[in-house]
């Protein structure tokens, strides 16, 4: 972290600007293993986190000398949390993170499983994984850092990284999945990948175009892990994202000779963090129709940018809703409901909470273009 920010954070005509938010630790009081011992200090370089997961990667000095670079890993577990007690066990005091580090040298590309390890200081399962363990020329480590380094330790060195770690910036993005430890605690018997609770995103997805074909599967591309991107910025033209088409979507209907085709283009996915799932530009033609549809766990805010449509919400979501027409609408998977039939043009907004109904249509003769962004509430 820049030394500045310190003077800028603290700067009274700033206050009334000040966001500072966890999980951004470079900005918050940090615990990292070694800073037991003043003789160490960290420079935090970037941080990146997802729902759970959070992973730092910078520089570690000892005695004032540069010693090594590092990539820690933190990690909440409330999901793995769930699926290992729908297995009748508990997470324990440690579990197994599957990690990938991606750097620009495609030839550092590398994956290891390593242990995490419970820690009171951060209400985590943590690991830190260092360039090298060796302590510089003539010094020694601090005992209370060396109780914590090897093999399977909280400090740990994973060969498979080495490449990857000596130049820590070039580290672009890192894959994560968790899972129980190797062994159910304290009866000691060995938990298989097979038999292991996982918490890999589950059955997350993301959208490429792959197939001009609507509702091509091979346009639905399975992740079965947990992306942080450490790029800081991006410039994009939407009309440079080719498009993924969609027939009858959200909608229990199966005709593939349809006409009822809608296009999005997926701005971004797994680029984004915190709990987001995608920001993307929907296109509705004249006649078309996105179907209603209820969300669970996730929210989802639609901004209409072009052209004029209906917009459905479910009869009681928002009550002051109530002045518009009641509707019928079919909600894919749940029969029929009652809805509030809405005019939207550009500028209009509708906002979805979890257990919320929504459903857009293109009544005009110009097509309807709107931008929406969804993310994960649990």
């Amino acid at each position: 972290m820049d030394p500045k920010f310190n003077e800028i954070f603290t700067s009274p005509w700033n206050e009334v600007f000040k966001v500072v938010s966890f999980p951004d630790r470079i900005y918050h009081a940090q615990y990292l293993n070694a800073t037991r011992c003043s003789r160490y200090r960290y420079n935090v370089q970037e941080v990146r986190s997802y729902l759970d997961i959070i992973v730092l990667k910078g520089e570690v000095y000892l005695d004032g000398q540069f010693l090594c670079n590092f990539l820690r890993v933190e990690y909440k577990s409330s999901r793995l949390i769930e699926q290992s007690r729908e297995k009748k066990r508990l997470v324990e005091d440690e579990l197994i993170g599957w990690i990938k580090v991606i750097p620009e040298n495609l030839e550092n590309v590398a994956e290891a499983r390593v242990k995490l390890h419970y820690c009171d200081w951060t209400d985590a399962y943590q690991v830190e994984i260092w360039e090298t363990l060796e302590a510089p020329g003539n010094t020694n480590h601090d005992y209370r850092v060396l109780d914590q380094m090897g093999y399977n330790r909280p400090i740990t060195r994973v060969r498979e990284f080495s490449g990857a770690l000596q130049d820590i910036k070039a580290i672009k993005q890192v894959e994560l999945a968790f899972r129980e430890s190797d062994r159910h605690l304290p009866m000691g018997y060995p938990i298989s990948d097979n038999n292991a609770a996982w918490d890999n995103g589950y059955t997350s997805t993301h959208q490429e175009p792959r197939s001009p074909e609507p509702s091509a599967p091979e346009n639905t591309v399975s992740d079965r892990n947990y992306l942080l991107d450490f790029q800081r910025g991006w410039f994009l033209q939407t009309q440079d994202i080719e498009p993924v088409r969609y027939r009858n979507i959200m909608m229990d209907r199966d005709d593939p000779a349809s006409k009822n085709i809608i296009e999005m283009r997926w701005i971004v996915q797994r680029e984004l963090g915190g709990s987001m799932v995608y920001f993307h530009e929907v296109t509705v033609p004249p006649g078309a129709e996105h179907g209603a549809h209820q969300h669970i766990g996730s929210e989802e805010v639609y901004y209409i940018t072009e052209g004029e449509g209906i917009a459905y919400l479910r009869v009681g979501d928002d009550p002051a809703t109530d002045k518009y027409p009641t509707v019928e609408r079919d909600v894919m998977g749940l029969g029929k409901k009652d809805f509030k039939e809405l005019p939207v043009k550009s500028g209009s907004v509708v906002f979805t909470k979890s257990g919320g109904m929504h459903g857009i249509r293109n009544a005009s003769t110009q097509p309807l273009k709107f931008v929406a962004f969804l993310y994960h509430t649990v």
